[in-house]
């Protein structure tokens, strides 16, 4: 039987920053992918076919709060890895744009480091999946921000990741607009006011899992 396993790149969004680890949305895919209760053919007997369920192991994520693109490539480059992943999601770049850094410096930096995830994936870029960066400058941790000009920065932002993903032939998932109609309300964002919540996550999740139940099947 098969185990699946899952490598999962980022900075705060993808530790799940103010919420418990099992709530983060890495965590939220595999137990949402286990409750599908995922089979697969496992061969011809003589009263049929024979059906075996899909095994999920624990994500195993390279991500801390704060990280720009050249921070995770760091710290990829003093972690040890399994030869390769069947499950890669990468959500990377808001601290770029905190830091101001320039759009051009992160499309390069951005483009890297997906190449390194799709070798992480055994050079399958179908099993690699990169979700949009949210939109920071509408939570209330912002509120004393220009939250226009952080949405223009991060729309741009957001459309390198969607050009380079699809350059790649990797998955792009588009949390973004979501998130920005979900800021608005409390039950979707952590007590920081900045970071989502686990009900925030388990949407994230939601998409992320459904797109490796297709492609896995």
């Amino acid at each position: 039987m098969k185990t699946y396993s899952y490598l999962a790149l980022g900075d705060s969004y993808t530790i799940g920053e103010q919420v418990p680890l099992a709530d983060s949305f890495p965590y939220q895919t595999i137990q949402q992918l286990r409750k599908m209760g995922m089979l697969e053919a496992a061969g011809p007997t003589t009263v049929g076919v024979e059906y075996r369920r899909h095994v999920f192991a624990a994500p195993e994520i390279v991500a801390k709060t704060g990280w720009t693109t050249d921070e995770l490539s760091a710290a990829i480059g003093q972690t040890v890895f399994l030869s390769n992943y069947d499950i890669v999601s990468l959500l990377i770049g808001v601290n770029n744009q905190y830091r101001g850094r320039t759009v051009a410096e992160f499309e390069h930096t951005f483009e890297l480091l997906l190449q390194l995830a799709i070798q992480f994936a055994a050079g399958i870029s179908a099993n690699v999946y990169v979700l949009s960066i949210p939109d920071w400058g509408l939570t209330p941790f912002a509120k004393d921000r220009e939250a226009k000009s952080i949405s223009t920065e991060i729309d741009a932002y957001n459309k390198v990741c969607e050009t380079i993903a699809s350059n790649f032939k990797v998955h792009f998932i588009n949390i973004t607009d979501d998130q920005r109609t979900d800021v608005g309300n409390v039950e979707f964002l952590a007590v920081d006011g900045l970071h989502p919540s686990a009900k925030e996550y388990q949407k994230w999740a939601g998409k992320l899992s459904q797109l490796i139940s297709a492609n896995i099947r």
